[in-house]
């Protein structure tokens, strides 16, 4: 076996090894963070005996890999139906976004349903963690709380309570003596994450990790975290909504772009089957600047409401606010409606928002935006069973989304009756009326949004007041 000796370069920040120096990481983008680590053999590798023999694919056997119910609906639906055996799952988001409260309830309907769950904790005392159990109602006897740092402890606390699934909070607050560094440094997490995938793998345990957040909103740690877990969620939230969002980014099981909806109370935390009642505002009559549309979140269809108002304004920049829309892309919809729908808004505040702290994103939203703003410059209201389909594009066009058909069908459960959409738009559900419009012309044309709403009749023009 030739061996030779080579320099090693690795990232401070990532952790990823280059061959040569550089003055930026160009895994992580970071300046300055490039460091040589000693050197490194280059060794020649030779064929060894197979840990096990190699089978057709349709003789291997599927049920140890049978994913198990936690008995919370919507994490099972982010997940693919359950927890896999030996799976391991990183769990990431803000601090106080509720993390912890989603694993003990988790924690607790899995002792439950198959036995005995273990609980480390390595920020809290134990103390701490049986306080909040205690006031979210999360007691049971086949859970077992240990508070733990140390990953060889972490190891030996699994050996002798033998858990069915194991949660650890948080995968940077743990570290081994056999590597160097701090807690939560590139090569401690690597090395824990690497022992409790092994260790997982081998047992068939399922593993939950806890994972920190930087302040752009990415998962603390080296990227190369991601690439070891099965399962990576991003658990989202506003501080001022009780609403919580669990989003998929990575599933070797299942879908990665699925979608779960959580309420937080005081008394802990609780799945919504149906969230689309939470971004809809109930009124008795329609209301000026108001229009709803449908998303797609993962598989899950949502309704949404997008509201604006328009107010005239004496600064010579007009403003442009925006609250859980893309400001960019509100920005494009406002010149398209200028500009081909003739909607004046020069010397004017337009503020956009959604309610109940939904962020819309989707193209499919963007007639919704552009027709909520011509209601409030114009001050004619939409009807209220009426919600809208589609992307606007630079030209004017109004282009077809995907999943019309399912959008509808949501949209006709919660008792909408008119549905403005562009051509081409398939099959419609039953009791739903097809308002079809080519350009934002032609939707504007639809709507009644073309004119002004007239003055009341008990009211004197101002032509006539002089």
């Amino acid at each position: 076996m030739a061996k030779t000796a080579r320099p090693i370069f690795r990232c401070a920040e990532c952790g990823h090894e280059v061959a040569k120096w550089f003055g930026r990481c160009p895994e992580c983008q970071a300046w300055g963070s490039i460091e040589e680590r000693g050197t490194a053999g280059v060794t020649r590798v030779v064929a060894g005996a197979p840990t096990s023999a190699a089978r057709p694919i349709g003789e291997v056997d599927i049920e140890s890999a049978r994913a198990l119910s936690t008995g919370v609906g919507e994490f099972d639906r982010v997940l693919g139906g359950g927890l896999v055996p030996g799976a391991v799952v990183l769990l990431a988001g803000e601090p106080g976004v509720g993390k912890s409260t989603l694993l003990l309830e988790t924690a607790h309907r899995w002792a439950e349903e198959h036995g005995r769950c273990l609980y480390v904790t390595g920020e809290e005392s134990a103390g701490q963690v049986r306080l909040r159990a205690e006031r979210t109602g999360n007691l049971h006897p086949e859970m077992y709380l240990a508070a733990e740092s140390e990953l060889s402890a972490l190891l030996g606390q699994v050996d002798q309570v033998k858990p069915s699934m194991l949660i650890v909070d948080s995968v940077q607050t743990m570290s081994t003596v056999s590597v160097e560094g701090v807690p939560g440094g590139v090569t401690q997490v690597r090395t824990v994450a690497s022992g409790l995938i092994a260790m997982a793998k081998e047992r068939g345990l399922p593993v939950v990790l806890v994972g920190h957040v930087t302040k752009d909103g990415s998962v603390a740690g080296p990227r190369v975290l991601e690439h070891l877990v099965d399962v990576v969620l991003q658990f989202e939230g506003d501080r001022h909504s009780s609403l919580r969002l669990l989003r998929g980014i990575k599933n070797r099981y299942g879908a990665a772009d699925e979608v779960g909806c959580f309420e937080l109370r005081d008394d802990g935390i609780v799945g919504v089957p149906d969230p689309s009642g939470l971004f809809l505002t109930r009124r008795e009559k329609a209301v000026e600047g108001t229009c709803v549309t449908v998303i797609v979140e993962g598989k899950r269809p949502m309704l949404g409401e997008v509201q604006a108002l328009v107010a005239k304004t004496n600064l010579p920049a007009p403003r442009r606010a925006v609250s859980g829309l893309d400001s960019a892309r509100i920005s494009m919809a406002l010149a398209v409606l200028e500009k081909r729908g003739k909607v004046n808004l020069f010397q004017k505040d337009v503020f956009t928002a959604t309610v109940g702290g939904m962020r819309l994103v989707e193209p499919a939203a963007d007639l919704a935006v552009v027709l909520a703003v011509a209601s409030a410059e114009r001050e004619i209201a939409l009807p209220a069973d009426l919600v809208v389909l589609g992307e606007v594009g630079l030209a004017g066009e109004i282009r077809r989304v995907n999943g019309v058909g399912k959008r509808l069908q949501e949209a006709a459960r919660l008792g909408f009756k008119k549905a403005l959409v562009p051509p081409d738009h398939g099959p419609l559900p039953d009791g739903v009326r097809a308002l079809v419009a080519n350009d934002l012309v032609s939707a504007l044309d639809v709507l009644g949004l073309n004119r002004r709403r007239a003055a009341p009749k008990n009211q004197e023009s101002p032509e006539e007041q002089g």
